[in-house]
């Protein structure tokens, strides 16, 4: 619904988002931006956007509690809104990936839509209304549009023979493998979740997006340190990490269609001397691998004549 009445509004924030808006003296502000930009519908050009998109990124929290990021592939059109409260999604995530068995009735769900040709986004937050084994509905508890900042512009091609099946190499903690690929990597996409007041009924899972220039995660060991630079002062993720420090990463390479999927704890770091010697960085957050799946050559789309 739409909110005749913006101050009566109830607040999008939790106390993890307050916490960090807080302590860089922008909560007030932030509380007039949320109640304005964070809607609990999707408005027309968004329902459009995900109805042409070939892929969407999906965060869900497995049985254990652990959180992960997903993508979720379709022909374009196999995302539909039937009413500005729901996305239908006419795909499901194949055997091997870690919460293939999440997409279920009553699941709390993050969706970020991008198009990287575009640089355009757009996020959902919800719960999955009903699910078959073939198609879910996701209902709208937030909705809202990120800006293109750091979004590095790919064209990608749908690539319908990719040679041999797809193989899933799962480990505890970082494979060698696993390193090279961060080591690369000038994108990544994460998920988060909350428990509002302890009640898992109010959980609310997150989906977004992570750029920079390659090799931009610092890699050691089982330990990434990421930066985070300055952004629209949401906070979504870093408040989540703050209220519960679990996350969950997902790296595409781009080239080859592999697929990594990373799960563990989180410490965020605002200030100090190791936030200085990240150029541009205003904090950094470090995520210690838990468990890790790579999957070779899941992905169906292909990077064609490198970034654009």
């Amino acid at each position: 619904m739409i909110h005749p009445n913006l101050d009566s509004a109830p607040s999008p924030w939790h106390s993890g988002e307050r916490a960090l808006q807080e302590h860089y003296g922008v909560a007030e502000q932030m509380d007039r931006v949320g109640r304005r930009v964070i809607r609990d519908y999707m408005p027309d050009q968004h329902r459009t956007f995900f109805g042409q998109l070939p892929f969407v990124l999906v965060g869900a929290v497995d049985n254990s509690g652990a959180v992960w990021a997903s993508i979720l592939e379709g022909a374009p059109g196999f995302i539909t809104s039937p009413d500005p409260r729901t996305l239908r999604l006419r795909a499901m995530l194949p055997e091997g990936d870690p919460v293939s068995d999440r997409l279920v009735a009553g699941a709390a769900v993050g969706l970020l839509g991008i198009e990287l040709h575009t640089r355009r986004r757009n996020r959902m937050n919800g719960k999955i209304a009903n699910s078959t084994q073939f198609a879910f509905d996701v209902t709208v508890e937030h909705s809202f549009g990120n800006c293109p900042q750091y979004i590095h512009p790919r064209h990608l091609a749908f690539v319908p023979d990719r040679g041999a099946a797809v193989q899933s190499l799962r480990a505890e903690g970082l494979t060698n493998e696993g390193r090279a690929m961060i080591a690369v990597a000038d994108t990544f996409f994460v998920a988060s979740y909350v428990d509002a007041d302890g009640d898992v009924a109010r959980r609310s899972v997150d989906v977004s997006h992570r750029g920079g220039d390659a090799g931009f995660v610092h890699v050691s060991g089982d330990v990434l340190t990421i930066p985070d630079f300055s952004g629209n002062l949401h906070f979504n993720t870093l408040g989540n990490l703050i209220a519960n420090p679990r996350a969950g990463l997902l790296f595409v390479d781009f080239e080859r269609g592999d697929i990594l999927q990373l799960t563990g704890r989180t410490e965020v770091i605002l200030d100090g001397p190791e936030v200085e010697q990240f150029e541009g960085a205003e904090r950094l957050w470090r995520l210690t691998v838990e468990k890790s799946v790579l999957r070779q050559g899941a992905f169906s789309r292909r990077q064609q004549g490198g970034p654009a």
